[in-house]
């Protein structure tokens, strides 16, 4: 009676044992959605990224990157911001969104290409492995100082894809000369600039260099360029030049332009026409 007793004891405790491994297996492969906010890092750069996953294990993603902000202690709501702005938009619930936190502070402008390279190589090389999924297509969205970010990116490692909205600064020659000359209110960008560079009469290459209008070429994969035409005076004054460089390019992949007749600097998430025109492009990458 004892020796049944026992054995069917060790019974029960095995059945219970494997039921608990499988519970267990069950909890480790069972994909979650969620929201985050981590620091990764690339090649010894850091940067903070937001992440917003689906419940799936294989995922598209789409890393966005944010506009302009005064100090790094607004990036990361900057960050949400630009996140929550690029999802509004997606007609798809299955890709998972990164949005790059880089600094502008402390550093000029175009110099951050290093945090943005940095996050796009861990997504990449890395993500996978250190988020337990399988990252497959990755496309690249940025608005504004964002859409500089990502114009440049492309010139520099391939994607399936290139979303820019109102990208810029476009010439910052013409920019900090206006600010020199008091015809518009001075900012941090062109500050920065003229303490390390001087004024844009003397030292005009150094502004040049870091112009999105020096990177128009060697495009790497397809881009979207959304532009609203009632954009500041300043992007429109050299968005023609922009855009007929981009168009000119020899060694670029393709390279399609959608202008919003009235749209402000916010097209791509205000107008209908450019959240089509976004979409239709992710689909057909």
């Amino acid at each position: 009676m004892c020796k049944f007793s026992f054995n069917r004891l060790l019974i029960l405790l095995s059945l219970f044992f494997f039921s608990c491994i499988k519970d267990n297996s069950t909890e480790q492969i069972t994909p979650v959605a969620y929201r985050i906010t981590r620091s990764i890092a690339y090649n010894n750069i850091n940067v903070d990224v937001v992440i917003d996953k689906p419940a799936l294990k294989q995922v598209d993603v789409l890393l966005v990157f944010h506009g302009t902000v005064m100090y790094d202690s607004s990036i990361i709501t900057a960050a949400n911001t630009t996140l929550d702005k690029f999802k509004g938009i997606l007609d798809r619930n299955d890709m998972m969104i990164v949005s790059v936190a880089y600094p502008q502070e402390n550093v000029l402008i175009g110099d951050n290409i290093v945090q943005g390279e940095a996050a796009l190589l861990w997504l990449k090389n890395k993500a996978s492995q250190e988020l337990g999924i399988t990252v497959k297509k990755i496309f690249l969205g940025g608005h504004s100082q964002g859409g500089y970010m990502v114009t440049r990116l492309n010139t520099m490692h391939q994607t399936n894809g290139v979303i820019a909205n109102a990208p810029g600064p476009l010439n910052l020659v013409y920019r900090c000369q206006l600010e020199e000359n008091g015809q518009v209110q001075t900012g941090a960008v062109c500050t920065k600039l003229k303490i390390v560079y001087g004024t844009t009469t003397s030292n005009p290459n150094a502004y040049l260099q870091r112009s999105l209008l020096n990177f128009t070429n060697g495009f790497k994969s397809d881009i979207l360029f959304v532009q609203g035409l009632n954009d500041t005076p300043i992007q429109m004054y050299s968005w023609p030049i922009f855009k007929q460089d981009v168009l000119s390019c020899t060694n670029c992949q393709n390279r399609q332009f959608v202008e919003i007749v009235g749209g402000e600097h916010a097209s791509l998430f205000e107008s209908s026409t450019a959240k089509i025109e976004f979409n239709n492009f992710i689909n057909s990458h």
